[in-house]
């Protein structure tokens, strides 16, 4: 009976030992990491490129309101200054011009905030989609099984610092848009 009971006690160690290996190993298979996606998109070549191109842009854009918000203010000095000399009929056209102006003004404001709105969403969308592609190759090619992004709302609680690969991958992302 203690002979059997000595086997039984030895086959369910070797279960539970080989049980044991088996779990750790697929625990161990399990390789999640995360980044920093705002150290990721901020530190990223390819969002700093787009940065500058869209402030290019929008120096542009105000430049153009600004070319136009001093020709009404020209325009409204002119009036103030001469309105005196003028007709009724004269002031009133005049006065009919500068709201004419300024309602043009505001228009084009509204279509450059609207425009502006629209191309940075395309620009960081487009970033984005970079970004997002690279992580799934080096994920793949690494053989990792999730790769969570951290942000700023905290959608990572807590994750062990040696399981944060943003500096390897923000280096690699980097590399490859650089074309090294």
């Amino acid at each position: 009976m203690k002979k059997s009971l000595l086997q039984g006690l030895t086959v369910f160690n070797t279960i539970a030992l080989l049980g044991l290996i088996a779990y750790q190993f697929l625990i161990g298979s399990e390789r999640i990491v995360y980044v920093d996606s705002n150290k990721l998109i901020n530190g990223y070549s390819g969002m700093l490129d787009a940065r500058k191109s869209y402030q290019e842009k929008a120096a542009v854009w105000k430049a153009n309101i600004d070319t136009l918000t001093n020709e009404v203010k020209q325009q409204i000095m002119t009036y103030e200054k001469e309105s005196g000399k003028m007709t009724q009929k004269e002031r009133q056209l005049s006065q009919e011009l500068i709201r004419t102006k300024q309602e043009q003004l505001a228009q084009y404001q509204q279509a450059m905030n609207a425009k502006a709105r629209e191309e940075d969403q395309k620009m960081t969308g487009e970033v984005l989609t970079q970004i997002n592609a690279y992580i799934k190759k080096y994920g793949e090619a690494n053989r990792y099984r999730i790769i969570v992004a951290a942000t700023e709302y905290g959608n990572l609680a807590y994750a062990d610092e040696e399981l944060d690969i943003t500096e390897e991958v923000l280096e690699g992302l980097n590399n490859e848009y650089e074309g090294k």
